[in-house]
């Protein structure tokens, strides 16, 4: 479990907004843990201030609650499909009302942020839950929590109660932030089944010295266990009508690997990531068993192995292999689908040889910080490529370097082959990453582990077959039964081990809740169901990324029902937490953007849906964006193309450039992908994207985010983001482009323009007549819009505001021939003479 709690506020003086209390509740009833946060600040200003609460969550962790407590009030959030709760987040936020939202890309980290305005001298409280199953890794549970309070804080306390009715092997509390001075604080007390932990600094305890005001609490309280492990066909637990089962029998003899590391070479990995990937793979040689097999792949735009087979990890060969390792040349693009092919071929043709034992485990590690552009360069045909080549007869695990790998390509190119994939971010411990993944991977103690219950009396099962077993981890299965009160429950296990196969059976029987879990207090609802529930949400939300079209979709609809119905908030229902001020009432402001190869994109919340449109035309053409002649506002784009055209002949354009002027403001400013030059009242000033910097005057307050975003508040009026999309350098045709967002758009005049601005305040259109397009996923239908009749096709379009790094797909009808029929006239109208002109 990753938490990050803090308390910001946006204000000029921080002291305004004390947090005067922090707590970290976590209750774990059989690795099932259930963590309440809670968090107040006080306003001490003179006047209202603005409170920020932000949480960063791992996807394995879903929030089940949220509520805020402001002087006596509470208001508790709800749970709402997805789009639906964005629309209303939306509407809320520009109205000046205040929400909160859960937004998830991928399966990278979720982050939960709310803010609300604070009365003088008032209180807020944030009350968010969530709940999470503790995954066993190397043997060990882990529970991690990130706290940067930013400040002292009166009242700082972590506590912890763990329940496990197997017994608790070992516990350990500490943190990277704890000095000897607060080690003796970390106090634990563990008997045979529980555990309680505490960690509770006084203010002056937090202080980093005598009278200052900087806090040491800044960093990860980890707290770490394991179970007793006694009986063979594990432990199950029966109660109400749902069973929860942990497989991870002890001492059994590891089975032999064979294994193929496809390390890219490519010129991104130039520098301290393709040191930091040698250094580990020297390491992980040394740990190979001398009765495992590996192999070498390396590969740029081009392949090359060490050796032609699968060679045996003698001394002799892992040295011969280090030296191989150490003479690794950074060079060329990136051609990941030869690559891995290559390595299923070493595998299958050991396997046809006969050269690799009988009874073993074959598995692919691929390294690379890329995007496959070389050789077969679409993500769905390598992963259909790779799907039918490895046929299940070895298991892929994908290890991505740093922000600009396609994550989300190699965690379902993984998945699709029983594997997993792991983020290795780029920092001083890299190597250390890397050596962490393959210990948990390096020692398999079963292969085809088959879990079996009674078929009369289960139902609703969850996964309860999978590829192996490897050494410090555990399988878990849970299922609905048919029959509450049944005395004999008969469970079998099926697998293949070291020189036989494995097979185990035993009984077990319901239970009464009061038995099971005599200490009440750290029982939390109907844990064994909502466990159930979460590992079986988790595995639809798995299977509507990496099955059949048809799966998909049963799969999605499926997730969507128990997210809403078990109140976890899911990629698929994010939060949206309550209104609370309504400042004044007034329809919901469009919200027109643009990024990408030039796509417009206009949100209606209103209608809860989504237009979008493509501007084609040569580079270097200037775009009016934005015009309102009442506020003295302009915004002009200038487009860029590629570096040279691409094989297929299409020709790419993006927005590469920005003037955005206020003339009562006296403002001036141009964006380009390189830096931002501020102009005012005969002034000039230069930002670089190079480094974070803000630059606050009377009229204008810049902030921009290294290599990231830009924002530009403007005094009583619109703020603008610019958001920078950085491309690999060396990438044979893209290069660096802009992206273009307006925020509180309703502060414009009705008599705003331009390719945006004329949309700012919405644009009535119904849809009808739906049929199948060309791309079954993306059926026409014909639009009634301005008095025409258009004919469109639901597509996406990508959304960066929330995840700068991957964006977010909208669903949104895309109006083709350069929006004609949308736009107020042709495109050609926009078409300026200048940067910062009018015509």
């Amino acid at each position: 479990m990753l938490l990050l709690i803090f308390l910001q506020k946006r204000s000029t003086d921080n002291a305004e907004v004390e947090v005067y209390s922090v707590k970290v509740d976590c209750k774990v009833a059989s690795r099932f843990a259930h963590t309440v946060i809670t968090s107040s600040a006080l306003n001490k200003a003179n006047s209202s201030q603005e409170v920020f609460f932000e949480v960063d969550l791992p996807k394995t962790a879903f929030i089940t609650n949220f509520s805020m407590e402001i002087e006596g009030q509470t208001y508790t959030g709800e749970v709402k499909e997805k789009e639906k709760a964005k629309k209303q987040y939306q509407k809320a936020v520009s109205t000046g009302q205040t929400a909160g939202l859960v937004r998830a890309s991928g399966r990278k980290m979720e982050k939960f942020t709310v803010s609300v305005n604070i009365a003088a001298n008032s209180n807020v409280t944030f009350i968010l839950t969530h709940e999470e199953l503790l995954q066993r890794k190397l043997g060990q549970y882990e529970i991690m929590t990130r706290v940067k309070p930013k400040q002292l804080v009166q009242h700082f306390e972590i506590v912890a109660d763990i329940y496990e009715p197997q017994g608790i092997d070992f516990l350990e509390a500490y943190g990277t932030f704890i000095s000897n001075e607060l080690l003796p604080l970390v106090e634990k007390t563990v008997s045979d089944k529980k555990a309680h932990i505490s960690f509770c600094p006084t203010l002056d305890q937090q202080r980093k010295c005598l009278g200052c005001e900087g806090t040491l609490i800044d960093g990860d309280f980890f707290i770490k266990y394991d179970v007793n492990r006694a009986e063979t066909i594990g432990d199950i637990q029966i109660v109400n009508g749902y069973f929860v089962h942990f497989f991870a029998p002890s001492d059994l003899p590891r089975v032999p690997k064979n294994v193929v590391f496809v390390i890219d070479r490519s010129g991104s990995m130039r520098g301290i990531k393709m040191k930091q990937t040698k250094d580990a793979m020297l390491a992980i040689l040394n740990d190979l068993a001398e009765d495992d097999y590996f192999g070498i792949v390396l590969f740029d735009s081009s392949i090359s192995t060490w050796k032609e087979s699968l060679t045996k990890a003698t001394k002799e060969n892992v040295s011969e292999a280090q030296q191989f390792i150490q003479g690794i040349t950074d060079l060329g693009a990136t051609n990941i689908n030869d690559a891995v092919m290559k390595a299923v071929d070493m595998i299958m043709k050991g396997k046809r040889d006969k050269k690799v034992p009988e009874r073993s485990v074959s598995m692919v590690i691929l390294m690379t910080d890329g995007m496959p552009n070389s050789g077969e360069s679409s993500v769905p045909h390598i992963q259909e490529n790779v799907l039918l080549a490895m046929g299940g007869n070895m298991t892929l695990f994908c290890l991505g370097f740093g922000d600009d790998v396609d994550y989300s390509f190699l965690d379902v190119m993984s998945r699709q082959n029983k594997g997993l994939a792991r983020r290795i971010y780029e920092g001083s411990d890299a190597t250390v990453q890397l050596q962490g993944f393959y210990e948990e991977v390096a020692s398999p103690l079963l292969s085809e582990v088959d879990l079996r219950y009674p078929d009369n009396l289960v139902n609703s099962l969850t996964t309860s077959h999978y590829k192996q077993l490897f050494n410090g981890s555990e399988i878990v299965v849970a299922g609905r039964l048919t029959d509450y009160s049944l005395d004999n429950f008969l469970v079998e296990v099926f697998a293949h081990g070291f020189e036989e196969d494995f097979i185990v059976k035993g009984q077990a029987s319901a239970q009464e809740w009061d038995i099971l879990y005599p200490e009440q207090e750290y029982i939390f609802g109907d844990y064994t169901e909502r466990l159930w529930a979460y590992l079986t949400i988790q595995e639809l939300l798995s299977k509507r990324e990496t099955g059949t079209a048809e799966e998909k979709g049963n799969a999605t609809a499926q997730a969507l029902e128990m997210s809403l119905q078990y109140s976890f908030v899911t990629p698929l229902p994010p939060w949206w937490s309550p209104n609370l001020r309504l400042t004044r009432s007034q329809r919901a402001p469009s919200s027109p953007t643009m990024d990408g190869d030039p796509h417009f994109m206009i949100e209606l919340p209103e209608q809860e849906d989504a237009l979008c449109f493509n501007i084609d035309d040569r580079p270097g053409t200037i775009f009016n964006l934005v015009r309102d002649q009442l506020a003295g506002i302009l915004v002009n784009g200038q487009t860029i193309g590629d570096k040279k055209v691409a094989p297929d002949g299409k020709v790419n354009t993006y927005f590469g450039r920005f003037g955005i002027i206020h003339q009562g403001l006296g403002v001036r400013l141009e964006v380009t992908t390189h830096d931002i030059t501020v102009s005012q009242d005969g002034k000039q000033a230069k930002l670089f994207w190079s480094d974070t910097a803000s630059l606050k005057g009377a009229n204008m307050d810049l902030q921009v985010t290294k290599d990231r975003s830009l924002t530009v508040t403007l005094r009583d009026s619109v703020r603008f983001v610019v958001i920078l999309h950085k491309v690999w350098k060396q990438h044979p045709y893209h290069q660096d482009y802009l992206g273009f967002y307006t925020l509180d758009s309703h502060l414009l005049s009705p008599s705003v323009h331009g390719l945006l601005g004329q949309f700012y305040h919405g644009v009535q259109f119904e849809v009808k007549d739906m049929r199948p397009g060309e791309v079954p996923e993306k059926p026409d239908a014909t639009m009634l819009v301005k008095g025409q009749e258009l004919t469109v096709t639901r597509g996406w379009q990508r959304d960066f505001r929330w995840d700068v790094k991957n964006g977010e797909n909208i669903p949104c009808w895309f109006i083709h021939s350069n929006g004609n029929g949308l736009i107020d006239g042709n495109h050609t109208d926009y078409i300026m003479s200048g940067l910062f002109k009018t015509v």
